[in-house]
């Protein structure tokens, strides 16, 4: 449908989902994770609040994430089994780069919370197209770390909430299509 790579429409149309664990070097350096995180602010954002924020966890920083993340998960999860720690250990080490979404609401607003919680998601997904764009892939994920208070508290503080971790990299294998919804299923023509 879109073979011409070079319209704006092909690109969105051929985005795909990275498995972070799939995703290696190189990702986006410096200068274009600021491209990047610079598109992702470019988002519908009723009252210009900006209810989202980015942190950058360096490739340095790596190994200190990954034992804030023990830390937490075993406070969390005492009995937890020797895969669960090693799961939890590799989600902090795949692909070169990881921003996380930070929902950052302005509870002082009159702007409602969902039209906030909206925005926040608009600009993770301004932030995979802009990585699409400029040749890697993405990928977001949530779980269990996503929902830790203690997780949370690293990277700030109630009300802030994740959104989610935005892994970056280079695809390691072609990404894989998965089944899209089919549009009679969910457009339908408003009657009365």
């Amino acid at each position: 449908m879109f073979n011409d790579l070079s319209t704006p429409l092909a690109y969105l149309a051929t985005r795909r989902s990275g498995k972070p664990r799939d995703l290696v070097a190189p990702g986006p350096d410096t200068a274009q994770l600021e491209t990047i995180l610079q598109i992702a602010g470019r988002t519908p954002d009723h009252g210009k609040l900006a209810p989202w924020r980015f942190v950058i966890v360096p490739a340095e920083a790596r190994d200190r994430f990954a034992a804030m993340l023990l830390d937490a998960y075993r406070q969390e999860r005492p009995q937890a089994a020797r895969l669960e720690i090693e799961a939890v250990e590799s989600f902090a080490r795949q692909a070169p780069t990881l921003v996380v979404a930070l929902f950052s609401p302005r509870t002082e607003s009159h702007i409602p919370l969902w039209e906030q919680e909206l925005s926040v998601g608009a600009a993770c997904m301004n932030l995979l197209h802009a990585a699409h764009a400029m040749g890697f892939a993405g990928g977001w994920l949530t779980g269990w770390a996503t929902y830790s208070e203690t997780v949370r508290d690293s990277f700030g503080a109630a009300p802030e909430r994740i959104a989610g971790f935005i892994f970056l990299g280079t695809p390691s294998r072609e990404l894989e299509e998965r089944p899209r919804p089919d549009l009679r299923t969910i457009v339908t023509e408003w009657s009365v």
